[in-house]
């Protein structure tokens, strides 16, 4: 067996930074969206992604694949907001099988007054405390990774 090759001190540093750093700004933003909306950060998300989407609809299997949640766990977040009329469910018109989530007006006025708090408190908590340099050093290793992870899960 391979003796693992354990990171040395710059690459803990980095290792515990992201983690304390993204830690913190899930529980801040967590909080913050529960208290101004009534809203789950998943909750949030899927309403940003819908109402990004052509026709304010995805499948669920892309909506959980964009989101890197499992079906159960999207299916879960979807239903809570179809019960508070944010989200609808609907048959795939191409696919028997598919399912579409569908943002309602509702839903998108609830986004519409729950983004500027939330954004607010990101330009707070990460965007004004980085340089843009910084931002767009993070944006492009970031990606990298996601990138790297992103195809590793499909094969």
């Amino acid at each position: 067996m391979q003796e693992p090759r354990w990171l040395d001190e710059r690459e803990m540093a980095a290792w515990l930074g992201f983690l304390e750093a993204s830690n913190r700004l899930m529980r801040l933003v967590e909080h913050q969206l529960k208290v101004d909306s009534g809203l789950s950060h998943a909750q949030y998300e899927i309403l940003v992604r819908l109402s990004g989407a052509p026709d304010g609809a995805l499948r669920m299997t892309e909506l959980a694949d964009l989101m890197v949640t499992s079906k159960s766990g999207l299916t879960y977040q979807v239903a809570q907001l179809e019960k508070a009329g944010l989200v609808e469910r609907r048959s795939c018109p191409t696919d028997d099988r598919g399912i579409l989530a569908v943002v309602t007006d509702d839903g998108r006025r609830k986004l519409e007054s729950a983004a500027p708090g939330h954004v607010a408190l990101v330009r707070d908590c990460l965007i004004d405390l980085l340089t843009p340099e910084q931002r767009d050093t993070i944006a492009v290793a970031l990606g990298s990774v996601n990138d790297t992870l992103r195809l590793r899960a499909r094969s």
